[in-house]
């Protein structure tokens, strides 16, 4: 199983922060690599509110994923780079897909691309397109990792989409890794995992699953890829789970209330470490170990970690050093 992290990206990011810094970034991938980490994933959006999640509606500031990890590879040498996930939306897809080639060459062939079908209405309102149904949302991240996905392999494309197309487009220099960079679909309904088997090498969802309901949304992936004529063994599935860990329980529980102070108002207010356990990767070393042999018998291959509470928080440096030992073998110091 290989291991990634969800870098901080926004303005609640970091406690005590606001706005992020580029270079407060660059630390926690430095530090992310040196301690085991195999990947480094950003997400996709032009601003974030946390009403989602219990939090305030204050709209916080995001870097953006493909001109942040371009930058990033000239600071990190041996993790993937990773988008999860890029929203279909927000920009052409053919332009997308020739961003993605360059980024690919610019990283030196580690670029591994997720793709999803978008849920925040606001960002739609503020590029001036009306907010689609979910059918429609779903139908558009089909046709957009078609023609991604198309292009990213290097052969010229015509694609006459209902809502996207191509014209004898071409990418040109290609992306560094053939056949392409690795493709998925991110999302967790039935028509998001028909379309993963469908167009793409793989699916991914985040943040918060138990394994009963994880395995559940297998036989979906199974039976998709039976449709599909595929090997679901065959079929990359990677999993983003919020994660907290202690060196033993009075540890754990010193750093969930750390946690509680440094994430926004609202998001653990009221919640116990008991409750916050449930469809997390929380527990002592020992506990997360436990967990993670779980997840990997449900043929999960690559497991990010969340180390917040809200997508793409960092509580603590040294929660995401910890998480390096429980997961990777790295030693702490």
């Amino acid at each position: 199983m290989r291991i990634g992290l969800a870098l901080p990206q926004y303005d609640y990011s970091v406690p005590g922060e606001s706005p992020l810094r580029f270079e407060t970034i660059v630390e926690h991938a430095r530090r992310a690599e040196a301690w085991g980490y195999d990947s480094l994933w950003l997400s996709d959006h032009l601003f974030l509110d946390l009403a989602k999640y219990g939090g305030p509606r204050t709209r916080y500031g995001a870097f953006e994923p493909l001109a942040t990890l371009a930058a990033l590879a000239s600071h990190v040498s041996r993790p993937r780079l990773g988008t999860l996930v890029l929203c279909e939306a927000l920009r052409p897809p053919v332009v997308l897909a020739k961003t993605l080639a360059t980024l690919d060459r610019v990283c030196g062939g580690r670029l591994d691309v997720g793709l999803g079908a978008g849920w925040y209405e606001p960002e739609y309102a503020a590029i001036g397109l009306p907010f689609p149904s979910p059918g429609v949302r779903v139908t558009r991240l089909k046709e957009a990792a078609e023609i991604v996905g198309g292009l990213l392999g290097g052969e010229p494309l015509t694609y006459p989409g209902t809502y996207l197309q191509a014209h004898r487009a071409v990418i040109d220099p290609p992306a560094e890794q053939t056949p392409r960079p690795p493709l998925f679909v991110g999302g967790k309904g039935d028509r998001v995992i028909r379309t993963a088997v469908d167009v793409a090498d793989g699916w991914n969802t985040c943040w918060v699953w138990t394994p009963g309901d994880y395995a559940r949304r297998l036989d979906v992936v199974r039976a998709a890829c039976e449709d599909a004529g595929r090997d679901p063994e065959q079929f990359w599935r990677s999993l983003g789970l919020y994660a907290l860990v202690g060196e033993d329980e009075r540890d754990l529980a010193r750093r969930f209330e750390r946690l509680r102070a440094a994430t926004p108002a609202g998001v653990l207010d009221g919640v116990t470490l008991d409750e916050w356990r449930t469809g997390r990767l929380v527990g002592t070393v020992e506990q997360v170990r436990e967990q993670q042999a779980e997840w990997a018998e449900l043929g999960v291959e690559t497991l990010i970690v969340g180390a917040g509470a809200v997508p793409f928080q960092v509580g603590a440096l040294d929660d995401v050093e910890l998480l390096a030992t429980a997961l990777t073998g790295s030693p702490v110091g």
